[in-house]
């Protein structure tokens, strides 16, 4: 059995603020329809839809997709904090594998609150205790958003263990936002200077505030098919999803005290590494990356869990240019977390989209010359990870 995925329609809305979106399922349903429409499909011919999203009652996936029909397939939810998106491709990704369907609808969506993030469920054991627990025996705790001190503390720890500057953590931001001005779907296209950031509020340090993903709206949408499928319909050429796979964490998150630990560094190494050797290429190979840049910290720490430069090369790799255009590799070239926003459910659909238009060509302002081999990162807290890798032949 072939192991490979085509990914023969992708679809995505323009992100918004809080309070100046649609309603979810608005655009859960134009995302899709996008997607659909590019793969040249109808939703009649889809067998089975898979939906993520963070904060919603259950069965917003049934709410969403009924706009575009009630064709009785199955509607599976899907919840895993920031890698949601990616979770959901994970599973209908699978489901062709399994032989179950051979045409699936992949939709993400979040409409979001302003504010940092918060729990829903506070008359319960949280989630994610174990990683608060490891926080406070490391740092304590501040008044600072919580997310902002886990990765703001991952970053100072690899401040203080490779003596990196501050302003390679805003030179990161101020490539999110030169990319991100070239992305008619991004959230923030004005461009900001390392000065500019550095000189913004402190949210944890080293993060200042144009270091942080803001809350925001959106969605995202993917079809994904079998060989046989895309043979019937005389879809030729697609995108396809070369390797992929997922790892929750271990014990080095909660055990070595070590933040870097806790916000998945070894869980992130750990996927990509899987999907290395599934795809039987490496990090040399490919060209585009879009990456889990929720705060410039993650971004850092990233490179070096994916191979992309060495461990505690990071900050070179920044200053020497190899992660944009004309470098080695073109990270984020949609402009990521930081700059297009973060709708937690559609994120990994919307990275997802961003490279397959890449690998396509169709990428306009934002074309990384010479694509064929694209990789996406996508980690939530709490903890997973998705690493995936398309390829167009």
């Amino acid at each position: 059995m072939s192991n490979k995925v085509n990914v023969i329609g992708v679809g995505m809305v323009k992100f918004a603020k809080p309070g100046a979106s649609d309603d979810y399922h608005v655009m859960a349903a134009n995302a899709a329809r996008t997607a659909l429409q590019d793969a040249g499909v109808d939703y009649k011919d889809v067998e089975q839809a898979f939906a993520g999203y963070v904060y919603g009652d259950s069965t917003c996936g049934q709410r969403a997709v009924y706009e575009l029909g009630l064709t009785g397939i199955p509607v599976v939810n899907v919840n895993n904090n920031c890698s949601t998106g990616s979770t959901a491709l994970w599973l209908g990704r699978q489901a062709i594998l399994a032989g179950e369907a051979e045409c699936v609808l992949v939709v993400g969506f979040e409409q979001m609150e302003k504010g940092a993030l918060g729990s829903k469920f506070n008359d319960r054991p949280g989630p994610l205790d174990n990683f608060a627990g490891t926080m406070d025996r490391v740092q304590g705790f501040n008044q600072a958003p919580p997310a902002a001190q886990m990765f703001g503390g991952a970053g100072r720890e690899y401040r203080w263990k490779y003596g990196t500057r501050r302003e390679t953590f805003a030179k990161v931001s101020e490539k999110a936002r030169k990319h991100a001005n070239r992305n008619p779907y991004a959230l923030f296209g004005e461009l900001l200077s390392v000065e500019e950031i550095l000189a913004s509020p402190e949210v944890f340090d080293p993060l200042t505030r144009y270091q942080c993903c803001p809350p925001t709206c959106g969605a995202a949408a993917a079809v994904l098919c079998s060989d046989a499928f895309a043979k019937k319909k005389g879809i030729a050429n697609s995108v396809y999803i070369a390797a992929q796979a997922m790892r929750t964490d271990f014990p080095s998150t909660f055990e070595e005290n070590s933040m870097i630990k806790m916000v998945g560094y070894d869980m992130a190494k750990k996927t990509a590494e899987a999907v290395y050797a599934k795809a039987g290429l490496g990090p040399q190979d490919v060209q585009v990356v879009e990456l889990h840049d929720c705060f410039t910290a993650n971004e850092l720490l990233t490179y070096e869990a994916l191979g992309l430069c060495p461990e505690g090369g990071a900050e070179k790799f920044v200053w020497d240019g190899d992660n944009t255009y004309g470098g080695k590799f073109v990270t984020n070239p949609s402009g990521g977390l930081l700059s297009k926003g973060h709708p937690l459910g559609a994120t990994g659909l919307a990275q997802c989209t961003e490279l397959v238009w890449q690998l396509r060509g169709q990428a306009d302002k934002r074309q990384v010359e010479g694509a064929k081999v694209a990789l996406q990162h996508n980690l939530g807290l709490g903890g997973a990870c998705v690493v995936t890798m398309y390829r167009r032949d």
